[in-house]
């Protein structure tokens, strides 16, 4: 019965070893190569510098000033000329050439006219009868009432000056947003990589655990069962670092995404590229108030709202405008040729001449308004929204700045706790290794201790990871960037 235990215990063993030794050949040895700290703040400068997202949103304010240009084409000179001539039987029906100048003038929506008119023939309208060599003239077309003030030129170009100041805090809500994103993945690829280091860690006390055991045991001072165990812990921790380094590289393309050259190019981090440390230094007791006041002065959203509101004013001072009558004044000087054989003379003072003139009025006025009054209340309706909007974000945001500063101020807090609870789980890891040097613990304990220190472990790092996310999560919710 005593030999066939020991041939058992003898089978039992070689069996493990031979299993223990074919799993060791399956894992390489990974070595560190040299490491290089790829700082955040170098991070976030080349994504300002060539990030497409961030030179997209430059091309917000080109595209508004674009805008402008075609709003100041309205007060373009324009020049016209109309030419019809018809001769039949040899016989002069009509021979018609009108030429116009309009050169429109920003005040009271004023435009100055020059007019050059020949027309002459057997069968024209008598009052289109100019001198055999033409009539001059020059005048006004000035707007009485509806158009004095305002006019639908003037205000387009005003909007249009608006939407330079909109296109700008388009981009600065564009940058910051592309920044947040870019400063959570690059904490989450820190994240990734710590984990990756002490599962490598863990791993490889394992793996030294199990090797030193299996030379007790071949030498019969340790039980062949707490190989078994170890072998278990070293798989497991296995499967655990081969997952860690998945996340890790995952966590890298994440941050090559954000990578691009001057040339437009992607770009990829250096294979030996590592995340820097956190700092954890506490937020400065002013910083608070001084995003507070960031956010009421500079958000982007409250600057939209802002754009928005002088938007919607001005529409509304411009609809207000159109209840009034709508009059035009056409007045314009006509030249005389004391001599028909005579060319113009402009030097002289009988080029124009008071007596020699053209007056119109034109009168224009809805009896009932409606479509006038509706416009005008659907603006002033628009306008009161955005001012309840404004007001409601203005308080949202400054409510989320406070939330997020608190998470900021907690997040520290439990940094500090669990650097002492991490303390305090080392101080009984080592207790409990020296208890089982001694024979007074097992291999179990050892590896429960050990597997909870590097989940404490593992919390720490996932703390300071959020901790650097709150830090780039209040700047944003302020409106700004570190």
């Amino acid at each position: 019965m005593r030999l066939t235990f020991r041939w058992q215990s003898s089978v039992f063993r070689r069996l493990m070893l031979v299993a223990g030794v074919v799993f060791l050949s399956t894992v390489q040895a990974v070595c560190q190569p040299d490491t290089t700290v790829f700082p955040a703040q170098a991070f976030y400068e080349l994504i300002r510098l060539h990030h497409p997202i961030v030179k997209q949103a430059g091309l917000f304010g080109q595209e508004a000033e674009q805008v402008l240009m075609q709003a100041r084409g309205a007060f373009d000179p324009k020049l016209s000329t109309y030419y019809d001539r018809k001769e039949f039987a040899r016989t002069l029906y009509y021979d018609h050439w009108q030429n116009k100048l309009s050169v429109p003038l920003w005040v009271s929506g004023i435009d100055l006219n020059v007019s050059y008119d020949r027309n002459n023939g057997k069968y024209i309208n008598p009052q289109e009868t100019t001198p055999p060599s033409g009539l001059a003239g020059v005048g006004l077309a000035m707007p009485i009432g509806q158009a004095m003030l305002i006019d639908a030129r003037r205000n387009a170009v005003r909007q249009a000056r608006l939407l330079i100041n909109l296109a700008e805090a388009d981009r600065v809500k564009q940058v910051n947003k592309t920044l947040f994103d870019a400063a959570k993945t690059y904490w989450e690829w820190f994240l990734a990589h710590r984990q990756r280091r002490l599962l490598v860690e863990g791993y490889d006390l394992a793996d030294r655990r199990f090797r030193a055991l299996r030379e007790r045991a071949l030498l019969g001072d340790a039980a062949m069962i707490d190989t078994t165990e170890a072998l278990i812990t070293v798989q497991d921790r296995l499967v655990q670092r081969q997952q860690a380094e998945l996340d890790e590289q995952n966590a890298r393309l994440r941050v090559n995404t954000f990578l691009w050259n001057a040339e437009g190019q992607p770009v990829e981090l250096p294979v030996t590229a590592i995340p820097q440390e956190p700092s954890l230094a506490s937020p400065d007791e002013n910083l608070l108030q001084a995003l507070l006041d960031q956010a009421a002065q500079r958000h982007p959203e409250l600057l939209k709202l802002d754009i928005k509101n002088q938007q919607l004013t001005l529409e509304e001072r411009f609809r207000r405008a159109m209840i009034q009558p709508q009059i035009q004044l056409n007045a314009m000087l006509l030249s005389e040729t004391p001599r028909i054989d005579l060319p113009y003379n402009w030097s002289s003072y009988y080029a124009l001449r008071p007596q020699n003139y053209k007056v119109g009025l034109d009168f224009v006025f809805p009896l009932f308004l409606r479509k006038e009054r509706g416009k005008l209340r659907e603006v002033q309706v628009k306008n009161q929204q955005v001012v309840l909007e404004r007001q409601q974000t203005g308080r949202d945001i400054t409510n989320t700045v406070q939330s997020a500063y608190n998470q900021l101020q907690t997040l520290q807090q439990q940094i500090a706790v669990q650097q002492q609870v991490i303390a305090n789980q080392q101080r009984l890891l080592e207790a409990e290794q020296q208890k089982f040097e001694i024979g007074e613990s097992s291999l179990f304990l050892v590896n429960s201790r050990e597997t909870k220190q590097i989940d404490l472990r593992v919390k720490g790092e996932e703390l300071k990871t959020k901790y650097q996310k709150a830090i780039a999560e209040l700047y944003f919710v302020a409106g700004t960037t570190q």
